[in-house]
């Protein structure tokens, strides 16, 4: 299997169109991290993301975050930012990098923004700037005022928290030790993707439907745990990477089930403003729908409750277990490439057939099929002023960790084929980092018996075919060029000198 690791490296290296960033590191001799956090709670009445429509927020349930960790090894530094959002969108990556450099001078190459696709959090669309300057009145329409859109006030928001998160936790930098687990959490998450009688694979086909033949897909049980503590055993922060839409929706505005896995392990652990950073992992086909239960599904609340309250409890035992190892020798490392991916095009007949359908309105038309119309309409208009996106693999080392990155709503057979592939002991693929292209399939489920709402045409779903396995062929080959830092173990025991008395003896039985 590691033979055709190189494979990877080697089309890498092959590429002309990459920029690749890398900053090696040496070994380390005093490691230190600090942890912040800030508020990015939207307000009532903002559009609620997550849908091909128009929402908008009528409650409160609990506060959106910014939750970034810095790390220090005397050489380097790393970002690694978790935010409750449904995506981040390129321009904003961008602004904040830029803003984090001149501020504290960590580079840009070594931050990862990660959105953790809480569908209840703050209003934030897929358009970049520039997109829809030149486009027809109809085509404005559709996209700015029948679509999820970004408030510019919002977005400012994000970035100045997302910026001032990195630089509290760069001043709030203390030395510090560090151990890495993972735990195996099954009964949350589950593949939304369905085979059906027919041949085809279908999204969510509906509970007790009698044509589902089984799951199309995995899930991914780990759940990743990085645990950091000062060198008094005070714990520092947490870092968790666990693969699960997080579409729980409890109520009104929310972290979504994040906010349950981080009260969880905050109760656990006695420090009642732990800071919790969580990372997505490759989720775009998993969620905490089981389709094939048998069983009525809990109320929001309760489900935000039930998928939060395992994952964090499942960390909590891992920070258990790894605590006693953790260890100050945390090489830091990070790898960075960009390039351009092609759009996938709708058929020129399908555009006129959407064109009049859009002219139908959705009451006539359907509801459906109005929606999905109007997506192939602003695709149109996008495959003219940007038939390419740019795309970011990223990979940081944290000691014997690798974090993974992606732009996409990842499938997750991707995300287990990069733990596969790479060399660390420790591999967490994060989705939606550093931008967001939308759904990313495999290419089984692009083909003949393939399907679902995650392989849909629409404006915000449209890479080429082969994209996922750009990702993670480029993710692998830029872990396997670091040097996995050494795994963090418990104190060894003591030579053996002599049984214990005690219970060193036959059975009496009088």
């Amino acid at each position: 299997m590691r033979i055709a690791l190189l494979l990877p490296l080697l089309s890498l290296l092959l590429l002309p169109t990459a920029s690749i960033v890398s900053a090696a590191s040496a070994p380390a001799s005093r490691f230190r991290a600090g942890f912040a956090e800030r508020d990015i709670t939207p307000g009532i009445g903002m559009e609620a993301p997550g849908g091909y429509g128009k929402s908008f927020h009528r409650s409160f349930h609990d506060p959106c975050k910014v939750r970034a960790a810095v790390f220090d090894d005397g050489r380097s530094r790393v970002a690694l930012v978790g935010i409750d959002l449904l995506l981040v969108t390129r321009a904003l990556v961008q602004e904040a990098r830029a803003e984090i450099t001149r501020r504290c001078g960590i580079p840009g190459s070594a931050v990862l923004i990660g959105a953790s696709h809480s569908h209840s959090s703050g209003p934030i669309g897929m358009g970049e700037p520039g997109d829809f300057d030149s486009a027809s009145p109809l085509v404005r329409e559709l996209a700015l005022e029948k679509s999820v859109v970004s408030d510019p006030g919002y977005t400012q928001l994000l970035r100045r928290q997302i910026v001032e998160a990195v630089v509290l936790a760069d001043a709030a930098r203390v030395d510090a030790r560090l151990a890495v687990g993972v735990g195996h959490e099954d009964k949350v998450s589950f593949n939304r993707r369905v085979r059906m009688q027919g041949g085809l694979t279908f999204s969510h086909p509906g509970p007790g439907n009698p044509e589902i033949v089984g799951y199309a897909g995995p899930i991914d049980p780990q759940v990743g745990t990085v645990g950091v503590w000062d060198l008094r055993d005070n714990l520092l922060g947490v870092i968790v990477n666990f693969s699960c839409h997080a579409t729980t929706n409890p109520g009104g505005i929310s972290a979504n089930w994040i906010w349950a896995m981080e009260r969880t392990l905050r109760g656990a652990t006695g420090h009642a403003a732990l800071p919790v950073v969580f990372l997505q992992g490759a989720s775009g086909d998993v969620t905490q729908v089981d389709n094939l239960s048998r069983f009525q599904r809990p109320p929001p609340r309760e489900w935000c409750e039930l998928v939060g309250g395992r994952v964090g409890a499942e960390a909590y035992k891992t920070l258990l277990l790894t605590r006693q190892g953790a260890s100050r020798d945390i090489p830091l490392d990070t790898r960075l490439r960009v390039w351009n991916v092609r759009r996938r095009a709708p058929a020129a007949e399908k555009v006129r057939r959407a064109l009049e359908l859009v002219a139908q309105g959705p009451a006539k038309a359907g509801a459906t099929e109005w929606i999905f119309a109007k997506e192939t309409v602003v695709l149109d208009h996008l495959l003219r002023v940007r038939p390419e996106v740019e795309v970011e693999v990223q990979a940081i080392q944290v000691g014997p960790a690798v974090f993974v990155s992606n732009p996409a709503e990842y499938f997750v057979q991707f995300g287990l084929d990069i733990k596969a592939g790479s060399r660390f002991p420790f591999t967490f693929p994060v989705e939606l980092a550093n931008g967001c292209v939308g759904y990313v399939p495999t290419e089984e489920a692009l083909g003949p018996g393939g399907g679902g709402y995650e392989t849909r045409l629409t404006s915000y779903s449209n890479l080429e075919a082969t994209a996922g396995r750009q990702f993670a062929d480029t993710g692998i080959a830029l872990a396997n060029q670091m040097t996995p830092g050494p795994l963090t173990q418990p104190p060894p025991a003591p030579p053996f000198t002599a049984a214990w008395t005690y219970g060193n003896v036959a059975p009496e039985l009088r």
